[in-house]
């Protein structure tokens, strides 16, 4: 979709909203069209990714941030001394929701967070910023959309590249001049080097800073068996997503801006998998992974990779293309995306041109800023919609990978597409070297998974995949259904 038919659609949904009369009782502060205006934020989150926020807001010069929350007081405490000695702190997030000086929330909580918070914050009056991915899953996805259109309200997924000038001369290069010819096909990798996060006999003693209660939220309350309480929830699937939701969506998004120009909402078919190797750790996402997924057009494929090149080593595999990027493989050559900057190769590996960018920080919180002083969702250069459909492709890739089993390498190879065996030769040369196979019983795959209009999985699987698309509550934190049906 483009950005001029984005926007229509969104302000014709939102005037929509307008007559029915459903929107938020607490008005948008209207804003005095001056150079000294400043929209107040609330900061749902004091942690690594939440002060890197804080600052780049306060790069802005639009940014003025009046609170702060946090269920654990020491993470308060610190960002009070360093980032925010004036706002007002709070540990749990509806006493700062409350709060009518408050124009709009930055939310930067666990993934498992980001959906509940969001929805509440639109339903006391506020906009909302939402770190990457948007949902934990794709139902909760659903209602944050729902949410946003209900209440009239400026909501922004973190995808920051999505403000880099540099993504517009990508696609007038690739669309408009065609100066590879036509894309037949698109792989994104992310290879990066992690470490395992223990696995304790006992549960973790919480910190007394900490109050769980809130930290937990909508999770389950399940025993912590890691060896710490914070970031490395990314790898748990009570809170997180995944290398895929933490990286895999940033990369993915690129590929839906770039390559489809936000034509292609999801997938049609899914057909992956991957495992948690080498470490014996107490994570479950899985720390390799491969997946295709069948768009109707352009077929695209990730590779993702946590463990390093050899045992015992620091260095990470080499993919063909970016470490952290997508390629595009054209008629006339190859397109190689990264953050901040780009390069096209002809068919003789001859560099064509080359794109240098700024990776959108600060420009994409000025890009909030400045649509909530207009309180005007089509300015966003990334709509709620546009991260909903980004991080359904990590939802999806992660439900592939969850509801499948070991597999016959026969079964695995069966798909006849020269990426998909160029990538699956990577993996397995990846992984020899710590004497695992594809078909051993730590990687599991799905057949493949196909998708219905109305976001369903139909077919072979279907129950199974179909009931990872939302996920249980805990008691008082409900995410709640506010649209009709699924829309994925």
């Amino acid at each position: 979709m483009s950005p001029v038919s984005r926007r229509k659609f969104i302000a014709t949904s939102l005037a929509t909203t307008v007559a029915a009369g459903t929107l938020a009782s607490q008005p948008a502060r209207l804003f005095a069209r001056n150079a000294n205006q400043k929209v107040s934020l609330g900061f749902i989150s004091c942690g690594g990714r939440a002060q890197s926020l804080m600052l780049q807001f306060q790069q802005t010069e639009m940014a003025d941030i009046v609170a702060i929350c946090d269920p654990d007081q020491k993470r308060l405490d610190l960002v009070t001394e360093t980032l925010a000695p004036k706002a007002k702190t709070y540990t749990d997030m509806r006493k700062l929701l409350e709060d009518p000086s408050i124009d709009a929330v930055v939310i930067a909580t666990c993934n498992h967070w980001h959906c509940l918070a969001a929805i509440w914050a639109m339903e006391a009056g506020k906009h909302a910023y939402i770190e990457k991915p948007l949902s934990h899953t794709q139902w909760e996805g659903d209602q944050t959309v729902a949410a946003a259109r209900r209440y009239g309200k400026v909501c922004q997924i973190g995808t920051q590249q999505r403000s880099d000038p540099m993504q517009a001369e990508i696609k007038k290069f690739l669309h408009e001049e065609k100066a590879l010819g036509e894309i037949k096909a698109a792989k994104v990798n992310r290879y990066g080097t992690r470490g395992p996060i223990g696995k304790r006999d006992k549960p973790l003693a919480l910190p007394k800073s900490v109050d769980y209660d809130m930290w937990l939220g909508p999770a389950q309350d399940q025993p912590i068996l890691r060896n710490k309480l914070q970031y490395d929830w990314h790898w748990d699937w009570n809170t997180g997503s995944g290398e895929m939701g933490n990286w895999g969506v940033h990369v993915l998004d690129d590929v839906r801006n770039n390559i489809f120009q936000d034509s292609v909402k999801l997938p049609k078919r899914i057909f992956g998998g991957g495992g948690r190797v080498v470490w014996n750790d107490a994570g479950n996402t899985p720390n390799i992974n491969f997946t295709y997924f069948d768009t109707g057009s352009i077929p695209v494929l990730i590779g993702l990779t946590n463990i390093p090149a050899e045992p015992g080593g620091k260095r990470t595999p080499k993919p063909h293309g970016p470490n952290s990027g997508y390629v595009a493989f054209c008629e006339g050559g190859e397109f190689h995306g990264e953050r901040g900057k780009a390069v096209a190769f002809d068919n003789d590996g001859n560099v064509i041109r080359k794109f240098k960018g700024n990776s959108g920080n600060v420009v994409h919180m000025k890009n909030f800023l400045e649509a909530v002083v207009a309180n005007d969702p089509s300015m966003l250069n990334a709509e709620i919609e546009v991260g909903h459909h980004s991080t359904g492709w990590c939802n999806l890739a992660n439900i592939s990978y969850r509801a499948g089993s070991s597999m016959p390498i026969e079964e695995i190879r069966s798909l006849e597409h020269p990426q998909w065996q160029q990538l699956i030769d990577q993996m397995e040369q990846h992984l020899s070297v710590y004497n695992l196979k594809l078909n051993d019983k730590a990687i599991q795959m799905s057949p493949m998974l196909s998708l219905n209009e109305e976001g369903q999985f139909v077919g072979e699987l279907s129950e199974k995949a179909n009931s990872l698309l939302k996920r249980e509550y805990r008691k008082g934190f409900e995410v709640p259904e506010l649209a009709a049906k699924a829309t994925l």
